[in-house]
């Protein structure tokens, strides 16, 4: 392990001092969703069924719209390294407008498209009447989900991730305690879940608004601005790239979702677990890709290459040792874990043979997600969405053979394996080779 992380190196204090509040920042929308999967994987097996297509349907629709961090975060950043503190308030007014425009829009979509989405999805049976139920109330959080985001982002592009790391556990606390209130207290069910994700994310969002709008708005020098469209524009030109991206790493895991549910309930019910799991631990480690992105701009902004490129080695050192322990941790308590989640024989032992899936893939995805934000750190955007179209392409592929070959849950994660795997060819290469965009061009 020393041999992957020596013990000292000048860039541990900037990176850890970004990396370790990022952890609660990243965790907004996942961590609702794991104590959500908690609790109501007591209720039964058919709604636990509904909640994991749900997770699916709702990643597909709001965190395709992830560049509303991400590029808000290193067009602050570079303003800011080049003493532009008026400009750098003004993204962030615009990326919460463009946030609440986004974020509107998806509600009202969801909303009108509720049952063609969920049949879609393969909600049916006993799984469709808690699905359907569930999309109808958590729609409404829509909004502030966006205007977290892009708050995150905001806050990250001046280096702060302390302030989203306190929002984000207050907003936690607030699901974790409505969660068995409402869903076991008032006996309101999955009806109770959801509500209590809305409830938790819009005091999430109001609290950054308070923050960037009301109380830091002087120090951040955020200016009151109409909604314009010459302002929204520069997000959205970054963000197309961004947005086709991720809509093809969220749209592989929204079919695999789709693939597991057309295996049975058991089998989702199974999946959701894993996928949460795989989710919650890859999103641990993204928190140095946060820290990479912002600091490597920082470098570029000084026209420093030497130190940006030192910087990310010793990122991708963290990245890989942190991974193995998660890996490690993982695999020893898969029993314990599959038994915390569902009561079900037949859940449980699926979930029991996805979890050495689980815990392999955490290194790589460690690796994966500190090249990613190295590159977001360059503004690489471009060169991103075409290598994550390669690597959708082949666990596509497989994902639309699983069912005819009869692969099974197997099949699903060895499409997932697979994704990650391209992942980790298409940015290691280039990085190694010292090819990077933007940073060794």
């Amino acid at each position: 392990m020393r041999d992957l992380l020596p013990l000292h190196h000048r860039h541990d204090r900037a990176i850890l001092a970004m990396a370790i509040p990022a952890i609660g920042s990243l965790a907004i929308d996942p961590l609702v969703s794991l104590v959500d999967t908690f609790f109501v994987g007591r209720i039964g097996t058919a709604e636990l069924a509904a909640l994991g297509i749900n997770s699916a349907l709702f990643a597909m629709a709001f965190i395709v719209f992830n560049f509303l961090a991400y590029a808000t975060t290193p067009k602050i950043a570079a303003h800011l390294g080049r003493d532009e503190h008026d400009e750098a308030g003004e993204v962030v007014s615009h990326a919460l407008w463009l946030a609440l425009l986004c974020g509107g829009l998806m509600t009202a979509t969801l909303l009108i498209f509720a049952a063609p989405l969920l049949k879609l999805m393969g909600a049916a049976g006993e799984v469709a009447e808690p699905a359907l139920t569930y999309l109808k109330i958590r729609a409404w959080a829509g909004p502030a989900l966006l205007i977290s985001t892009a708050s995150h982002g905001a806050f990250r592009g001046f280096q702060d991730t302390r302030t989203p790391m306190w929002v984000t556990v207050m907003l936690n606390l607030i699901n974790l305690v409505l969660d068995p209130l409402l869903i076991f207290g008032l006996g309101w069910g999955i009806a109770g879940a959801a509500i209590a994700t809305v409830v938790a994310q819009w005091s999430g969002a109001l609290l950054f608004l308070w923050l960037l709008l009301v109380r830091r708005r002087e120090a951040m020098r955020v200016p009151l601005l109409a909604p314009s469209l010459s302002g929204m524009l520069p997000l959205v030109r970054v963000g197309s790239a961004l947005l086709l991206r991720t809509g093809a790493l969220v749209g592989t895991m929204t079919l695999a979702t789709a693939m597991a549910a057309r295996q049975g309930a058991e089998s989702v019910a199974a999946h959701q677990v894993a996928n949460q799991l795989w989710g919650f631990f890859a999103l641990l480690i993204d928190a140095l890709a946060i820290a990479g992105q912002a600091l490597l701009a920082n470098f570029i902004g000084r026209n420093d290459v030497e130190e940006a490129r030192a910087m990310g080695a010793r990122l991708l050192q963290w990245g890989l040792a942190t991974g193995l322990v998660l890996g490690g941790c993982i695999w020893l308590s898969g029993g314990l874990l599959a038994s915390s989640f569902s009561t079900d024989a037949e859940v449980i032992a699926a979930i029991l043979m996805l979890i050495p899936f689980v815990a392999v893939l955490q290194p790589l995805n460690a690796l994966v997600f500190v090249w990613d934000g190295l590159y977001m750190g360059t503004q690489a955007f471009g060169f991103l969405a075409r290598a994550m179209l390669l690597s959708a392409g082949v666990a596509g592929a497989m994902l639309l053979a699983t069912n005819p070959l009869g692969w099974g849950l197997l099949g699903v994660w060895s499409a997932i394996t697979a994704l990650m795997v391209v992942r980790g060819l298409t940015l290691g290469v280039p990085w190694a080779m010292r090819r990077v965009p933007g940073l060794d061009t």
